[in-house]
């Protein structure tokens, strides 16, 4: 039996055990601002800088809990922009798209898709307001569903799991560096089977079509046992 049918059957007899995590909800979508439609239900992603996926996730360090934004190429699965912060504010996740902007050319921007949820940071004005300034199509989830984001959620527990977890941090300065090191491992030393077991910086620069190098089997109740997510709206 092969390891997808294994995790399958042990979901079957609710025989799969769930890591206890500390939750912090970082998505409130209870505001009086426009939310967007999903605009990637049927979207078969093909190149780079054809749709990127924003997110934001947590962080227990020794100076407490921080926030991490993030925006990341869904096709490379390259990080784009990053920003690290005491708070939830919306300047934060700004700072991350500005980065995520810096590296796309403008008419290359107006061709872009932008993926989130529907959290008050990426719904305020100023956020929408960059977005617009690049021309650059928004689009939302409409539930509360990690899986209507997966490569987010999925960037999320990678570099908490794989390379945030084991270093002690006791200053928003040196979280900024631990943060900055870490991008760099992900984006230019972690070859992906869904990128053709290139790097993500690799796979982000290269022409043609990437080859997948997995199948998911999984049904949708085995994915929601395993996937790293955050708390729903």
């Amino acid at each position: 039996m092969g390891r997808d049918s294994f995790f399958e059957l042990l979901a079957a007899n609710k025989l799969l055990i769930r890591r206890r995590r500390r939750r912090v909800r970082t998505t409130f979508s209870a505001h009086r601002f426009r939310k967007y439609p999903n605009l990637i239900k049927e979207l078969v992603v093909e190149r780079p800088n054809q749709l990127v996926v924003a997110d934001i996730t947590y962080w227990f360090t020794q100076c407490g809990c921080l926030y991490i934004s993030l925006v990341t190429d869904d096709y490379s699965k390259r990080i784009m922009g990053y920003c690290v912060g005491p708070t939830l504010d919306t300047v934060h996740c700004r700072t991350a798209l500005q980065m995520a902007l810096n590296k796309i050319k403008k008419r290359a921007a107006k061709s872009l898709i932008h993926h989130s949820d529907r959290g008050i940071q990426y719904c305020s004005k100023s956020y929408i307001a960059l977005l617009d300034a690049y021309g650059i199509q928004i689009s939302m989830t409409q539930t509360g569903d990690p899986l209507d984001k997966p490569v987010a959620e999925r960037v999320n527990g990678v570099l908490k799991e794989e390379y945030l977890a084991h270093r002690a941090v006791y200053s928003l300065a040196q979280a900024e560096i631990v943060l900055e090191q870490a991008v760099f491992l992900y984006n230019y030393k972690r070859p992906h089977l869904s990128c053709d077991m290139l790097v993500p910086e690799q796979a982000h620069q290269g022409e043609g079509k990437l080859k997948r190098r997995w199948k998911n089997y999984y049904t949708k109740r085995v994915l929601e046992s395993l996937v790293v997510n955050e708390k729903p709206d």
